[in-house]
């Protein structure tokens, strides 16, 4: 039987976006994923680097994250079991996208509140620190909580705290950016688990 192609149908874009460079490796489906995914980790950051700021919280949530975009990349690509090509590449595009927008967030608000730091704090605590705005003032607060902690790790001025707390929020920022991606990956994995098998 002959089937006719309606107008709209020729004027949609190839299946999986094929019709860009980007779709040469993933769906259209994993790039609005990553939208979805970029959507998530500014509410994630606005949510638990801001207002109520609760950083473990933030780094736990990339887990789960990372999860739903790897698998909502290939919902809806409306792949099937099977294309593991196109299914692994999918998540793991839709995880990155969302591991890249977490670290930056969070590297976003520590370079705010680091440089932004002018000493302030409560009276009951003792009230203003006496330092210059920036790595001085954060440094003079870690030198009172953590003072043991900072002489072990060799730092004896801002200038090498500054070395030691960058180092240390790009390493986090590193690691969330690696689990958002592998968990794409697990996303897109557990799709293709339990999705249905192509039609033969």
């Amino acid at each position: 039987m002959t089937r006719y192609v309606s107008a709209a149908e020729l004027a949609a874009p190839p299946p999986g976006g094929r019709g860009s460079l980007l779709g040469r490796f993933v769906d259209r489906g994993a790039i609005t994923a990553a939208y979805v995914g970029l959507g998530v980790a500014v509410v994630n950051g606005i949510s638990f680097l801001l207002i109520i700021p609760i950083e473990p919280l933030y780094w736990l949530l990339s887990i789960p994250a990372g999860l739903l975009v790897g698998y909502y990349a290939n919902w809806k690509s409306q792949r099937r079991r099977g294309e593991w090509l196109r299914i692994f590449a999918n998540g793991l595009f839709a995880g990155a996208a969302t591991g890249l927008t977490l670290a930056i967030l969070l590297l976003g608000v520590k370079a705010l509140f680091f440089n932004a730091d002018d000493g302030y704090r409560d009276p009951s605590q003792g009230g203003r620190i006496s330092c210059t705005s920036g790595a001085d003032c954060v440094y003079q607060r870690y030198l009172e909580s953590q003072p043991d902690a900072l002489r072990a790790a060799g730092v004896t001025d801002a200038a090498s705290f500054g070395t030691l707390y960058w180092n240390q929020q790009l390493n986090t920022a590193f690691t969330l950016f690696a689990v958002s991606t592998g968990s794409g990956l697990v996303g897109g994995l557990a799709f293709g688990l339990t999705r249905p098998r192509s039609a033969t």
